[in-house]
This record gives structure tokens, C-alpha cells and sequence, in this order.
């Protein structure tokens, strides 16, 4: 049960900013109903989260990858389960988002393996080593670079606020 009470839907002062994540999500998840206590930050969190799933230049894999990846590292279940079926649309079996839970990446190419090593080392220890670095370099220009660092940075956000207000599943 979420920590304090979901945004009451419909408000006048509301209703525009609802129908816009409405038509770029599909409904006013939980998430965003929390959000909209503040329609000013559900404004700039719609505003950057859009940029990050939607308007980035790298293949859905790697956005879901890493999404993934920060949801199992924060212990972010509702991240978890709200992309799952985004996985699995984009490449991934159920299989191998359960090797992404438990450490075991048997199943993941070496692309892969290097952006869930970049993306741990920005989750746990904030400071990325220069190796773990170079090692995704290979697969991505300049803006694809800055789009997953963003992609990570964003999505551990997210699991901290869904996660600080105990947010329920939808």
C-alpha cells in the first residue's frame, strides 16, 4: 500500500496533463496518479522519461536491458513487472530476464554482458571504472553513450521513488 494517497484523477487543474500521459503510456499508471501530487514534477517526469523511452537512438533491447537490470538491482518489483512484457517485445525470454535476477548471464552476448556490467557499476558504486567503460565503447557513438548512461541514471529514479513510497502494481 502506497505511503500516502494517489493524486485524485479529473482535477481541472490536472485533466490536460493526465490526457497527455494518457496518450503517451496508455493510462495513468500508479506511478504517474503519485506523481500528479505534483504537477509540476509529473510535468518534468513525463517530459524526460519520454525522451529516454522513446526518443533515444540505441535499439529497444538495450533500453529494456537496462531497465531491467536497474529494477533487479533496486529490488524494484514494480519496475520489474511494468517492463517485462517491453523484454520480451523486444528480443528477451522469460528465461533470460530470470538469469538477469540471479546474476547468471549465460544467455547474454558480450554487448550485453558489458552494459549490465556499466549499468551495475553505476547503480552500486555511482563511479564507473575505466575498463568497464571501454567495454561498451565499442557499441555505441557518442549519443548512444550519453542515452544509455541517461537510460541508467533515469531508470534508477524511478526505482527509487517507486520504491521510497511504496507504490502498488497496477
Amino acid at each position: 500500500m502506497a505511503r500516502i494517497p494517489y493524486a485524485k484523477l479529473g482535477q481541472p487543474e490536472t485533466q490536460a496533463l493526465e490526457k497527455r500521459i494518457t496518450a503517451e503510456r496508455g493510462k495513468v499508471f500508479n506511478l504517474y496518479a503519485m506523481l500528479l501530487n505534483s504537477a509540476p514534477v509529473a510535468e518534468g517526469w513525463l517530459a524526460f522519461l519520454t525522451a529516454i523511452r522513446q526518443k533515444s537512438t540505441f535499439p529497444a533491447d538495450v533500453r529494456e536491458l537496462l531497465i531491467m537490470r536497474v529494477a533487479v538491482l533496486n529490488e524494484a518489483d514494480y519496475e520489474f513487472a511494468q517492463h517485462m512484457p517491453f523484454a520480451l517485445r523486444a528480443g528477451f525470454t522469460e528465461t533470460q530476464m530470470q538469469q538477469l535476477r540471479h546474476n547468471d548471464l549465460l544467455d547474454f552476448n558480450d554487448r550485453d554482458r558489458a552494459l549490465i556490467a556499466y549499468c551495475d557499476a553505476m547503480t552500486r558504486d555511482i563511479r564507473v571504472p575505466d575498463q568497464t567503460f571501454e567495454a561498451i565503447r565499442p557499441y555505441f557513438n557518442n549519443q548512444e553513450l550519453v542515452e544509455v548512461t541517461a537510460t541508467i541514471g533515469a531508470y534508477n529514479m524511478v526505482s527509487r521513488f517507486l520504491e521510497a513510497l511504496q507504490i502498488d502494481h497496477d
